[in-house]
């Protein structure tokens, strides 16, 4: 049984450039299944429910980065430290990282999302939500935060499974719930007319399926990074405490990185409401579904190099870990290229998949998605880079990812926002009726009384003279 389940990859000898091609290509193909996990939302709740609907989930989105930065964090942090454990054959420690970043892990997100879940209303409207959108957006998070635990978890629980060796089962963690999602998303949404209650309820039942699969591989007993118990004494406790502070200090560029592009999608919300209401938003949410296309290409990139590079750099091995860099670093710029070109020749398809023309929605995104996608691949692509740099001089009882962490952040906000920002300004402005692109470059950014006005008098949806 355990042949069929783990790869014989050896992170120490094995040719680098083959490890990083048995990584990549699994993990490349479980990370198009986790984009088209969150496309499908988008296009049955585009085409079966409207763009008002499109626009309410995009008002939630913030909270489903949020989510999945702290399984990030605690995914890449944990794997990080049990990486360097296992290159010092240190079995039990890298067993106990695991189990700890689950428990602490899943703990943490069940009290969050509960106390967000009691003040639903005023989360959605602080979160950019108008009126008219709000019902839409309150029945969508009331029947997806109760289950954003199994969704972090599925999202960490693929960095344990992939460093133990089974890349391909991380693939099929990805892949099977993104099947049972698109057959329950039609059937809640076209066949029982459940609206966004079927579709949130389509995507929380993958994200538990994919849940229970990671569970279920970490309980075998016959695997290396497999959950034990916890010690429940006082240097137990206080084991608890020092491996999670670990954790999250390595993790942390990645929560900081999604917490950027939720500031982004925050920013975006409040100012395509300001100036073009729901429309605009709608608009908006089309590129936001799109990009976790791009967000994936890269991320699978990093997450296919981030064992080898740990591993080795527990090692000593620089060397290898100068090897696994550059063939990471070539993948990354091939992949960009190939992103930018589809989104170019195919932006009115690919807006078509999600609405139809006759919405207002659809023309101003079909102009905007090709600057937008190139804006993203731009920050995904330094955003990968400077993660694959800082993972290849990880230390497990150091903030490794900090200066990537800050880059993103700033790429987020005073590149990619800005454009969004002068480019809505500049669209809301055209008086000839044609779209216009809604993420140019070169438009000035706004000053802190206009940007004020957008956030506490957002609701009235005027101009600001």
């Amino acid at each position: 049984m355990k042949e069929n389940v783990k790869e014989t990859l050896d992170f120490g000898t094995m040719e680098v450039s083959r490890l990083f091609r048995k990584l990549f290509f699994p993990t490349l193909l479980g990370m198009v299944f986790s984009a088209v996990f969150v496309i499908t939302d988008g296009i049955f709740v585009g085409r079966g429910i409207g763009s008002d609907a499109l626009a309410a989930v995009n008002i939630t989105a913030p909270l489903f980065l949020i989510n999945t930065g702290i399984g990030l964090m605690f995914g890449v942090g944990a794997s990080v430290a049990a990486s360097i454990a296992l290159s010092r054959g240190r079995e039990r420690l890298a067993r106990a990282y695991i189990t700890q970043s689950v428990c602490v892990g899943s703990l943490l997100l069940v009290l969050l999302w509960g106390i967000v879940l009691c003040f639903a209303p005023q989360v959605a409207r602080f979160f950019g939500s108008s009126e008219r959108l709000l019902p839409l957006a309150l029945e969508y998070m009331h029947w997806f935060l109760p289950f954003f635990v199994f969704s972090a978890l599925l999202n960490s629980g693929m960095f344990f499974v992939r460093l133990d060796g089974s890349p391909r089962y991380a693939m099929l963690c990805n892949v099977v719930p993104a099947l049972i999602n698109i057959a329950l998303d039609y059937w809640f949404i076209f066949g029982l007319g459940w609206g966004m209650m079927g579709a949130a309820l389509a995507t929380s039942l993958g994200y538990i399926l994919g849940a229970l699969m990671i569970v279920g591989y970490l309980l075998r007993p016959d695997i290396t990074l497999r959950l034990m118990s916890l010690q429940r004494t006082r240097s137990g406790w206080r084991q608890l405490c020092r491996h999670t502070r670990t954790i999250m200090r390595l993790g942390l560029s990645s929560f900081l990185c999604e917490a950027a592009i939720a500031t982004m999608m925050f920013v975006g919300n409040y100012v395509f409401m300001h100036y073009l209401h729901e429309d605009g938003v709608a608009a908006f949410s089309i590129a936001c579904y799109f990009f976790p296309i791009i967000f994936m290409v890269y991320n699978a990139i990093a997450q296919s190099a981030q064992p080898i590079l740990s591993y080795n750099h527990g090692c000593g091995a620089r060397g290898r870990v100068h090897q696994a860099l550059r063939q990471a670093l070539i993948t990354a710029v091939a992949a960009g290229a190939l992103c930018l070109a589809v989104t170019a020749l195919f932006s009115p398809q690919i807006v078509r998949w999600f609405l139809e023309p006759h919405y207002p929605a659809y023309a101003l995104a079909v102009e905007g998605l090709p600057p937008v996608c190139l804006r993203l691949c731009i920050l995904w692509r330094e955003h990968c880079e400077h993660r694959l740099f800082s993972e290849s001089g990880a230390r497990p009882h150091g903030p490794a990812h900090h200066p990537a962490a800050r880059f993103c952040l700033y790429c987020a906000l005073l590149r990619v926002t800005p454009s969004l920002v002068g480019g809505c300004r500049h669209l809301a402005g055209r008086t000839d009726g044609r779209a216009a692109d809604f993420s140019f470059f070169g438009h000035r950014l706004l000053s802190p009384r206009e940007m004020m006005a957008i956030f506490v008098g957002g609701k009235n949806h005027e101009k600001i003279r």
